[in-house]
């Protein structure tokens, strides 16, 4: 009985349903007018409403009084207005209808209602307008969505954007291989990205230079410097203000990341010269990003973005936006960190490439340093090489016997060398040494003056004279260097560099050090030799007789050359010693060696040699004696010697050799080797001498030698005596003074590995 009862009551509501939607399928058209889901409106041709249903008027707020008589374009906003002046307005005249048309309506409380239209334009059987109907469909989700699109549309496009510039920045700087490069590419990429007015890559100076006390830099520049390695489109005033902003501080500037700088009231009061370069130079902000590798700051990126100001036109293409978006910001802290790496890798290539130069010229330095035969040749090739490639000014004081000497000073530009030459007035051995070489000296270290300035050189140059010839120059930089080796202070070098020259960095002052320990090692060495060649000259002439006394009715000439290479000294000697009963002794010899202890040996054995003269023996006796007492004298080397006797009123010559190469005779301009049977060397075992014996005729020239004379690398000692016979032939005419230098200059050559002794005797005819 309840189931049938639950069963005809569901019967009955389902009923009840189908009549209540019979009823309202059967409404007044009207009602369905009034309160349809979207504005009705009918106007006249001209856009006069006439007919408005209730739907419209309460999206609006307004009575149905208010919209009657007001024409469609007065309730849409000014934009809309505009649109529908130059484009519904057209378009239902040409096409007679238009659909989905966006547009914004007006309500009463100002509120916008976004809407979208549709229109027909009713006409008569003339094709004339009678009335407009359009229906409006309220569209404020659908146009949020719209724009949530659009601007996810615009997001994409803009991260796209940024993915291609990062891309090519990426592209481009792998390719950049100095710190110009980079910067070129940071910042055109950087001001294209953000579509500024302007952009500026602005650096902190690597070579910052420290006081005296913490590196040994001094002078009047010790802070941080910011230099601005490119600029496209920034003013130079207001780049120099952002500088002189950061001055002393930039470690904190560079720390605050990323950040927008815009001439406001508080800009105003803390850096009002910013402010006013920044509002002078028509930009609204700065943008400035951190330039960094890894914890290293480098620098800042600045990027200026344009205002707008009174009657300027509307730029569609840069729109002033208030605040930068999250997109830009990244992609500027991006752009800072590659720059960051770009930079660092550009630096070490340079850096290496720089070191490669500096290295090529320590190389080519040592290498003209090793060819120079001494101090003064040294120094002069030094400071050629110096100037103009590594300074504009080449300064050298050196300690000599008597004290300090300037010994170079050199300008690269031969037009300002009139300045420096002025200065040696007031430097060694005149006056005392300039400050900054004065200083080097005194403290044994170099003295590096990064930046020179009119108020500094007061200070440091007392004479107004030298002061003015100094200033002449233009002094940008200044490094003084001393010269120690072996613990001795040898001098001081000094270069400079003008203002055309950028000024010498920490690098520059390593390259003057190196250079100057070379230079040193090289003094020393050369010094040492230039005492060694005094020394061994000195010992030579002290060995050697003096020239040949007068010998009556002969004229004789001596010669005497030290080998080229070794020290200066040897074992070669000559000898002419008249005798009573009018005879002469001649003797030329030669020990085994090209030193101290062969000169030695010289010495005693001429000293010896001399003491058997006085009983007047005969050359084969001479040797005798000789080799007996040899092991007596306790004679360290060896030696060979060529004796001779002359009995001048008759020219009957004996001549006895030890191991030495045969006297040459020229008579009437033939010349001959006099057979003469050498003996043993001095030193060697004892043998009989063997002595000769003949006639030399009145005009005739004996030729006495060493065999430094006809010995040689390129050939053996027979073909040098042919040589020395042929010349001799040459220049038989000639009297023995000639005849000795034209031997020599014909058969001694430049570089000769032994001493020559070389002696000429004429009897008179």
């Amino acid at each position: 009985m309840t189931t049938s009862r639950s069963a005809s009551a569901d019967r009955r509501e389902r009923d009840d349903e189908r009549g209540r939607l019979a009823e309202l399928l059967e409404d007044d058209p009207a009602d369905l007018y009034e309160n349809a889901p979207c504005g009705y409106v009918s106007t006249l041709p001209d856009g006069t409403i006439v007919k408005v249903n209730s739907t419209l008027c309460s999206w609006l707020g307004r009575p149905r009084e208010e919209v009657l008589r007001t024409r469609l374009r007065d309730l849409l906003s000014v934009g809309g207005q505009v649109f529908h002046d130059t484009h519904l307005a057209p378009l239902l005249r040409m096409q007679g209808a238009v659909r989905e048309v966006a547009l914004d309506a007006v309500r009463a409380d100002g509120s916008l209602l976004p809407c979208l239209v549709n229109a027909v334009e009713v006409r008569d059987a003339d094709g004339d307008p009678l009335m407009i109907r359009a229906t409006l469909f309220e569209a404020t989700a659908r146009r949020r969505y719209e724009r949530r699109i659009l601007t996810a549309q615009r997001a994409a496009e803009l991260a796209e954007a940024r993915s291609r510039t990062l891309q090519q920045v990426v592209v481009e700087l792998a390719g950049a291989t100095t710190v110009d490069d980079v910067a070129a590419v940071v910042v055109q990429q950087a001001r294209g990205a953000l579509r500024a007015r302007g952009a500026a890559l602005v650096l902190v100076s690597q070579d910052t230079a420290v006081r005296a006390g913490d590196g040994g830099a001094e002078g009047p520049r010790a802070d941080p410097e910011l230099g601005v390695v490119r600029s496209d489109g920034l003013p130079d005033e207001l780049l120099a203000e952002l500088s002189a902003a950061a001055s002393g501080q930039i470690a904190l500037e560079l720390a605050e990341g990323l950040r927008v700088v815009v001439p406001d009231e508080r800009l105003a009061a803390r850096r009002p010269g910013l402010a006013a370069a920044l509002t002078g130079s028509g930009l609204r902000a700065l943008v400035v990003v951190p330039v960094a590798a890894d914890t290293r700051r480098l620098g800042v990126l600045v990027l200026g973005l344009a205002g707008s100001g009174p009657g300027d036109l509307i730029d569609l293409d840069e729109p002033v936006a208030g605040e930068l978006s999250d997109g830009d910001v990244d992609l500027l802290w991006t752009l800072g960190r590659q720059a960051g790496q770009a930079l660092e890798r550009a630096r070490l290539l340079e850096h290496t490439t720089r070191q490669g130069q500096r290295s090529a010229f320590l190389l080519e330095a040592a290498r003209l340093l090793a060819r120079a035969t001494g101090v003064t040749e040294s120094v002069e090739r030094l400071a050629a090489m110096v100037v103009p490639r590594l300074a504009d000014i080449c300064l050298l004081d050196l300690v000599g016997e008597h004290g300090m000497a300037r010994v170079v000073a050199r300008h690269g530009d031969p037009e300002r060398q009139r300045y420096v030459d002025e200065l040696r007035a007031w430097a060694p051995p005149l006056r005392e040494l300039p400050a900054p070489a004065r200083a080097a000296m005194e403290e044994g270290r170099t003295r590096w003056f990064p930046a020179v300035t009119d108020e500094w050189l007061a200070q440091v140059v007392r004479d107004p004279a030298e002061l003015a010839a100094v200033q002449a120059l233009e002094l940008a930089s200044v490094i003084s260097v001393p010269l120690v080796a072996e613990g001795r202070a040898l001098g001081v070098m000094t270069l400079s560099a003008d203002r055309r020259r950028q000024p010498f960095t920490a690098a520059d002052v390593e390259l003057a050090e190196q250079l100057a320990l070379q230079v040193s090692l090289m003094m020393a060495k050369a010094q040492r030799f230039e005492l060694e060649a005094r020394t061994s000259h000195t010992l030579q002439a002290t060995l050697l007789p003096p020239p040949p006394p007068p010998v009556p009715g002969t004229t004789v000439a001596v010669r005497y050359l030290a080998a080229t290479s070794g020290v200066e000294i040897g074992g070669d000697f000559y000898d002419v010693a008249p005798l009573p009963g009018g005879h002469v002794a001649i003797a030329v010899g030669d020990v085994v060696g090209h030193d101290l202890t062969a000169a030695a040996t010289m010495g005693q054995l001429r000293s010896v040699y001399r003491a058997l003269l006085v009983e007047a023996p005969a050359p084969a006796a001479v040797i005798d004696r000789l080799q007996a007492s040899w092991p007596l004298l306790g004679l360290q080397r060896m030696a060979t010697a060529l004796f001779a006797t002359l009995d001048l009123p008759g020219g009957l010559l004996h001549v006895a050799s030890a191991g030495h190469p045969p006297p040459l005779l020229i008579v009437d301009g033939r010349a001959e080797y006099l057979p003469v049977r050498p003996s043993r060397m001095l030193g060697a075992p004892p043998a009989p001498a063997v002595e000769w014996a003949g006639v030399v005729p009145p005009g005739a020239t004996l030729v006495l030698f060493t065999d430094g004379l006809v010995e040689s690398r390129d050939s053996d000692i027979d073909a040098g005596l042919d040589r020395l016979r042929a010349a001799a032939e040459r220049w038989a005419a000639a009297g023995p003074d000639e005849l000795c230098d034209r031997l020599l200059a014909d058969l001694a050559g430049t570089h000769r590995a032994d001493d020559i002794a070389l002696l000429a005797l004429t009897r008179d005819a």
